[in-house]
């Protein structure tokens, strides 16, 4: 974005920092209740809009705490087309209960996936259920403050930090960046993998932790790809294989920068096409994907993200051998903390 432009863009975002400055004062100061529950809440979220890798880390907590307590996820369900309180059950898919919590309901069989606009009325009927959850984990409800969680985990990219943004339109920030004191633990995420404790600390001084905050620095690792079609599993393809096969990557995220950069390193010349977040394809994609894999020859793969598989209607594409490429969070490991043991703590303190 041009400097005249950001300056055109002040009084917007003046308005806006003034609106949510007053939204949040109305919180802190009672006029406006939060409300508070008897069962281990965790809240992950960010300041900024876009992706700061939120359900994959929830995807970490969830697998972190799955063997010893009954999970349940409450999310809005971005971009279904359904309304009100849904658990998601066998006949649900991306279209009634949105992409990433249909991802969750796919990946953990005990796990109770469920979506409501309004959280606390979703908090509310989780814990009306007869094998009520133990813990309830919330995805991108930083900003709702109605709900009082337990503990509050706020998500930052390392190259794209609130500390050095602005309040939207000008910047990302969806709230003034004193918004990230309300966090019990900040999350750097998509870090280098190689990052030194220097390097960590430099950061975590700029941060200006309050004292009873915690940061942990986390990174994207990726799993072994995942044959998703019939004519994906009749190969034996790996990430080293990709040298010599034709690529079609295809994503709908926030960011596909991390993901473009991993595949290149297995294939210099890969077909790639990106679609907003959230994105459902249509038929025209379908002919698109298919008009480029007719006339090729060679070896021919199309790869995406799990997200993105969910919206995908394989009966369009029998003939394309289609596979995930997984996402994986690990952190970094840090003197004295880690993050297991503050998530494992905070819910035994229930």
């Amino acid at each position: 974005m041009s400097s005249i432009y950001k300056v055109l863009l002040i009084p917007f975002g003046f308005i806006y920092y003034l609106i949510t400055s007053i939204r949040n004062g109305l919180f802190y100061f009672g006029f406006k209740k939060s409300h508070s529950f008897s069962s281990p809440v965790i809240c992950i979220g960010n300041l900024n809009v876009g992706g700061t890798g939120k359900t994959p880390h929830t995807e970490y907590f969830i697998r972190l705490l799955k063997k010893n307590y009954r999970i349940a996820t409450l999310s809005r369900g971005y971009g279904r087309v359904t309304k009100g309180f849904i658990i998601a059950s066998e006949k649900d898919n991306a279209n009634t209960i949105g992409d990433e919590p249909f991802q969750l309901f796919q990946k953990f069989k005990n796990l109770i996936v469920a979506v409501d606009e309004k959280r606390v009325r979703g908090i509310k009927n989780l814990l009306k259920l007869e094998h009520r959850p133990d813990i309830i984990i919330l995805d991108d409800a930083f900003q709702h403050r109605q709900v009082k969680a337990g503990l509050n985990i706020l998500l930052s990219e390392y190259n794209q930090a609130y500390t050095h943004d602005y309040i939207l339109p000008i910047g990302r920030l969806r709230e003034p960046r004193r918004g990230a004191k309300r966090a019990d633990i900040l999350i750097i995420t998509k870090c280098p993998k190689t990052l030194t404790a220097i390097e960590m600390k430099s950061f975590t001084i700029d941060l200006k932790l309050t004292e009873y905050q915690k940061v942990f620095y986390s990174y994207v690792d990726y799993g072994d790809l995942i044959p998703l079609n019939e004519a994906a599993k009749s190969l034996s393809i790996n990430y080293k294989s990709l040298k010599d096969i034709n690529v079609c990557l295809v994503s709908a995220i926030a960011n596909p920068k991390p993901l473009e950069e991993f595949i290149l390193k297995y294939n210099s010349q890969p077909d790639i096409i990106n679609f907003p977040d959230h994105y459902y394809f249509r038929e025209k994609d379908y002919e698109l994907f298919n008009t480029k894999f007719t006339n090729l020859t060679k070896q021919k793969v199309l790869l995406l993200t799990e997200k993105d598989a969910t919206k995908l209607n394989f009966e369009k594409l029998e003939k394309i051998p289609v596979f995930a490429v997984p996402i994986e969070i690990k952190f970094h490991s840090l003197a004295n903390t880690n993050i297991d043991e503050e998530i494992i703590n905070y819910v035994k303190s229930y």
